[in-house]
């Protein structure tokens, strides 16, 4: 019992050192905001670490492409417009949010 005691940490704290997380960290499902960060992310099709100057040099290649006066769509546009809304405010909370 001792042995699959100690099994069991040496597997937790490797999985926190080569993924950077816990191993209960992987059943917690994500939080609304991440979730929407995600679907943000997708939509412009940018990186989770990408700065602001790629969101917006994606954002405006999306919007080139769906624009309503190219023939685009005119939701595609709006949903392309919150995504870099949402991630250019959550880029700067994070900035000013002191460092722990």
């Amino acid at each position: 019992m001792l042995r699959l005691l100690a099994l069991v940490l040496l597997l937790s704290i490797a999985c926190r050192w080569m993924f950077g997380k816990w191993p209960w960290e992987y059943l917690a499902a994500p939080s609304s905001q991440e979730r929407a960060l995600a679907r943000a992310r997708t939509t412009l099709g940018v990186p989770a670490r990408a700065s602001a100057a790629q969101i917006r040099a994606a954002h405006r290649q999306i919007a080139a492409r769906n624009h309503p006066d190219r023939g685009g769509s005119e939701t595609a546009l709006q949903e392309a417009n919150a995504a870099r809304d949402m991630l250019l405010d959550h880029l700067d909370r994070t900035r000013q949010e002191p460092s722990e």
